[in-house]
């Protein structure tokens, strides 16, 4: 009779202290390296952390041209004269 291993979600379940390899890598790099998480937050505030100017950002909303159903491939234009 063969035994099967258990799986990561039974572990997990028996063992409420379990850690996973990536999380344990991750606390001790930042353990070791305590700049990055200044630095992380410094290159957030770079690009992502910028104060929102609404009337700007409805002026863009507002000239957005709808785009048609099918992008990659244009449906024929009707005539004017034609239903």
């Amino acid at each position: 009779m063969s035994v099967n291993p258990p799986l990561a979600c039974d572990i997990s379940k028996k063992d409420p202290m379990y850690e996973s390899e990536a999380t344990r890598f991750i606390r001790d790099f930042l353990k070791k390296n305590p700049q990055v998480v200044e630095q992380q937050r410094k290159n957030r505030a770079t690009w992502w952390d910028k104060p929102q100017d609404l009337e700007t950002s409805n002026e863009h909303s507002e000239s957005a041209v709808p785009q048609p159903p099918y992008v990659y491939f244009p449906l024929p234009k009707r005539d004017a004269g034609k239903p």
